[in-house]
């Protein structure tokens, strides 16, 4: 037993409170240092608080860490001693039963070293953890790990309650964050080192996962590194995260630890550097030498610092509740032991045990490790460092907080403001060097060297339905199972260019008889209940699937769409060739041909003789020479220059017209055009049609989403019997549509014509065809890379022309039926063109004859109605124009035929009626006789 000891400082009226502290202060550091410390804190108080009526005497037992002793220690301290308070002990499993102790004689059990979340479950007001809770730094743990994207991690842990009581925590958390655990590690506390090598052996022979939480003592961490770099599991590729158990005690490590641990990250409470705990830290150094001269390369630790500041605690509620009262002891109690040792069967119950209990909750400072505040017996400390071990050194890389989270300083993203947003990225920590001396991130997986091979399941197919996708056949005198197919190619293809050797053994999902064990929902759910490794086959990437399995990116195309049989829609009457044209197209050319052949006579008819004689022989002349510019055989000459300009400008409108009537017409008649039977799904719900569906696919859920009733919906099993079910159709008992994934529809036309079938309606999307893995598998990520090199490349090509007929086409329905008549919107420029052009010539002949005549329109005379001056217009118009070039030869024979007195004629003289003279296409001619000079008010007789 040691003696008790009482601060120095005192004055005659002080109360005596006596403490007791179950200490292993014969081999542990952390009890020595702790009492140390705990002595100065007492020192330290009373000396600034000279004043106080209470004083703190400690009555020290030294525990050796043994549970039994502990606890009797604290049975003699409350029966014997009468202590107030109990300080300590230093480990979980020594406080489990010390705290029981102290909550039935109501004494406050003030723990400055267990951390295990595992105490808090005793719910005990009279326990106090004045350290950091373990279960804290799993957020922090997490976080790191989701920050550089590993999907598996191996908890190493001791094998006690210690260790036991982080482990709950850690796992909830972990899997929360989708980050798997695959195996525990617990390593007895007495483990040999032939025991936890072949425990290190075993982990990295046969698990992938490279990434390690190491969560122990010291001494057995310093243990376990020492004999991984001997093994080889410190160097590249490997990942190993120390708990705040081990990092809190870094400076305790001799060096030939410190260059094992080369490269571990660490987690440790925060505590800030300030000139109070720097001065602190010398004199406890000066203080500890001369106490402990024996004692060499001890420095100060955190469980130190939580001791001092846990006794200023104890010793403010202490004189808080000795305020007025000068009674600390016990009253007397008919309490059992459940601790059943010699002379302490009976205890008594501390008269001001809910007091200082009370007290010491609400005690708020300023200490050694920042700002005390203990909340529900816990300290609260929001603030983690993360640390890196190098050389013989450490280096910190970075900070954690619960609302920020990483943070490379503490001052950069403004910890203290509630505004900013939580992080989970590597880029705010520093750099880090990774064991084997790397700066390069470890993707924290390996292929196991002695790991047993990829379970890998694959569908059966029944005969040879699909076999171009999946092929499986069965060896039963080697029991081995082998895959044939564009699948088993593709994932071949896929394993050849990873960076790594990945071994793995195909599995047939199959019945004893060679039946399919289920359909793929089923596969699948092989790899959720761990039966398989992985799933390889035509598989489809669907929704609920992912929900169990982690999918690679598909290596198909993807989607759902209906298929149907298509028809021809080539005319084959006496009147296709109206096909090629619409009728507003046909109306307009044939207006168009009509006022063409207006325009010509008109400006022809005055001049051109081919353009005169009877009416019924202009119309017939004028609509010929129209028409017969379709196939340029018009005889007629055009002899002015206006109408040549429109028949130049026509004819280009003809050629352009006939050219594309041509192309359209050929096609038309010649060019297979097809179209679906069926256009849409409403079609086959309203007329209860049937449908097909691949027996045992995922397709059966959307079409009963698509609400089609189980008698619509009829299973195939092979392209030859799809088409089967086609032929017959609805009414014989097959299918008029048909559900394919896009893979199985290029496999379809391929084996069937695209004349036959097309595909029609929306796409429902899918996935496509993938690789199926556990959930968090790390090998999802390298494969899905490594199938875009192979898609991407010409590997995939000559795979699917391996497996595959290529489709002559691959076209919707829309393109396969592509045919469209010419309509007006294609030709309207033309028609504008020539129309403009005609107009324009009509316009300048028109404006040319009025001028030429203009003293018709001018007579003054008021007995000439406008109405006889256009007859006079109209009269003229059809007379021929014996100016014109073209009758100047015949005019001068008929002059020498004909008296020479009529070229001398100075007047005409026409006798005007009240009506317009007979139709313009009469042949007799009109007697005119000039009286003097022609003038613009001459007085005008016609006489026929």
């Amino acid at each position: 037993m040691l003696g008790g000891g009482m601060a120095q400082i005192r004055n005659e009226s002080s109360v005596v409170v006596k403490v007791g502290a179950v200490l292993d202060v014969s081999n542990g550091t952390v009890g020595i240092i702790g009492l140390s410390c705990i002595n100065m804190a007492l020192s330290d108080f009373y000396e600034s608080h000279s004043h106080y009526k209470t004083r703190i005497q400690i009555i020290v037992r030294d525990s050796h860490k043994d549970v039994v002793t502990s606890a009797a220690h604290a049975l003699d301290l409350i029966k014997n001693e009468e202590v107030q308070a109990i300080i300590g002990p230093i480990t979980t499993m020594e406080a489990n039963f010390v705290i029981q102790i102290g909550e039935k004689a109501h004494i406050p059990i003030v723990t400055f070293s267990a951390t295990s979340p595992s105490l808090a479950s005793l719910q005990s007001p009279y326990f106090f953890q004045i350290s950091q809770i373990d279960s804290a730094q799993v957020k922090v743990i997490t976080t790191i790990i989701q920050a550089f994207g590993w999907k598996q991690v191996i908890p190493i842990y001791i094998d006690n309650s210690f260790g036991e009581g982080l482990i709950p925590y850690l796992t909830n958390v972990l899997q929360q964050a989708n980050i798997q655990v695959p195996y525990l590690s617990a390593i007895s506390l007495s483990a040999t080192d032939d025991a936890i090598t072949d425990e290190l052996y075993k982990i990295m022979t046969t698990i992938p996962t490279r990434v390690f939480i190491v969560h122990m003592s010291p001494n057995l961490g310093s243990k376990l590194f020492t004999l991984a770099k001997k093994i080889g599991m410190m160097g590249e590729g490997y990942v190993w995260i120390v708990t705040d158990s081990i990092a809190n005690l870094f400076n305790s490590l001799n060096l030939n630890v410190w260059e094992s641990m080369e490269g571990v990250i660490g987690v440790r409470t925060y505590i800030p550097r300030t000139k109070k705990l720097d001065d602190f830290g010398v004199r406890w150094k000066r203080k500890f030498i001369s106490d402990n001269p024996t004692l060499v390369d001890i420095n100060l630790n955190i469980f130190g610092i939580w001791a001092y500041d846990a006794t200023i605690a104890l010793a403010m509620a202490i004189e808080k509740v000795g305020i007025g009262n000068t009674k600390f002891g016990y009253n007397e109690s008919n309490t059992l032991s459940n601790y059943y040792i010699p002379s302490f069967e009976k205890f008594g119950i501390a008269q001001n045990g809910e007091k200082l209990s009370e007290a010491l909750s609400n005690a708020r400072f300023k200490g050694l490790s920042g700002d005390f505040n203990v909340v529900d017996g816990k300290l609260q400390a929001s603030i983690f460092e993360i640390i890196n071990v190098i050389g013989n050194g450490e280096k910190r890389v970075g900070f954690w907080t619960p609302n920020k989270g990483l943070a490379r300083n503490l001052d950069t993203k403004g910890l203290i403001s509630n505004n900013s947003i939580y992080s989970s990225s590597k880029n705010d920590l520093g750099s880090i060097i990774w064991p084997g001396d790397i700066y390069s991130i470890p993707k924290g997986w390996e292929i196991p060297t002695i790991g047993k091979k990829l379970r890998i399941g694959v569908p059966v197919k029944k005969g040879d339905n699909y076999a171009e996708f999946v092929k499986v056949t069965y060896d039963h005198n080697t029991n081995k199972t082998d895959a044939t197919g564009f699948c088993i190619d593709v994932f071949k293809a896929v394993v050849d260019v990873l960076p790594y050797a990945l071994p793995y053994e195909f599995f047939r999902f199959a019945k004893p008889d060679g039946e399919m064990a289920g359909n793929y929902n089923d596969l699948i759910a092989q790899i959720y209940y761990g039966n398989y490794d992985a799933v390889v086959g035509d598989v489809t990437i669907t929704a609920n699937r992912s929900n169990y399995v982690d999918f690679t990116m598909p290596f198909t195309e993807t989607g759902v769409s209906m298929v149907v049989s298509t028809k021809d829609n080539r005319k084959k009457n006496a009147w296709a060739f109206l096909k090629p044209l619409t009728w507003g197209l046909w109306v307009t050319s044939g207006c168009s041909f009509v006022f063409i052949g207006f325009v010509v006579w008109v400006l022809e008819h005055r001049i051109n003789n081919n353009f005169r004689g009877p009416p019924s022989h202009q119309i017939g002349t004028s609509l010929w020479f129209s028409f017969s510019t379709m196939v340029y055989a018009h005889r007629e000459k055009v002899v002015s220059n206006l109408g040549r300009f429109v028949v130049v400008v026509w004819i280009f409108v003809v050629l352009i017209l006939v050219q594309s009537y041509t192309a359209s017409l050929t096609s038309h008649l010649t060019v297979e055009k097809l179209s679906p039977t069926i256009t849409d799904v409403n079609q086959l719900l309203k007329n209860k049609m049937n449908v097909g569906y691949l027996k045992g696919s995922f397709v059966y859920g959307i079409l009963k989403n698509l609400s089609f009733s189980d008698s619509q919906l009829i299973t195939y099993q092979s392209p030859g019997e799809c088409h089967e079910l086609f032929l017959k159709g609805s009414v014989n008992g097959g299918i008029d549509a048909a559900f394919l994934e896009a893979a199985y529809f290029k496999h379809f036309l391929g084996t069937y014509s695209c004349s036959k079938y097309v595909m029609v309606g929306p796409r429902y999307k899918t996935g496509g065809l993938g690789f199926a893995f556990p959930k968090g598998s790390p090998l999802v990520a390298d494969i899905s890379r490594a199938i875009l090199n192979v898609t991407q490349g010409d590997k995939m090509r000559t795979i699917e022309n391996a497996w595959f007929k290529e489709p002559s086409c691959l076209l919707s329905s829309s393109e396969i039926s592509s045919y469209n008549n010419l309509g007006l919107e294609s030709f309207w420029g033309l028609f504008l063109i020539a129309g403009i052009a005609s107009l324009l010539a009509l316009l300048i002949f028109m404006v040319t004859f009025i001028y030429q005549h203009k003293h018709i329109w001018l007579n003054n005379d008021p007995i000439t109605s406008i109405w006889r001056r256009v007859c006079i217009f109209v009269k003229i118009f059809d007379q021929r124009d014996l100016n014109c070039h073209t009758f100047e030869k015949s005019e001068n024979k008929n002059e020498n035929s004909n008296n020479s007195h009529d070229d001398d004629l100075g007047a005409v003289e026409i006798s005007l009626g009240t009506h317009c003279p007979p139709s313009p296409s009469s042949q007799t001619e009109l007697n005119v006789s000039v009286h003097g000079d022609f003038s613009p008010n001459t007085v005008i007789d016609v006489e026929q």
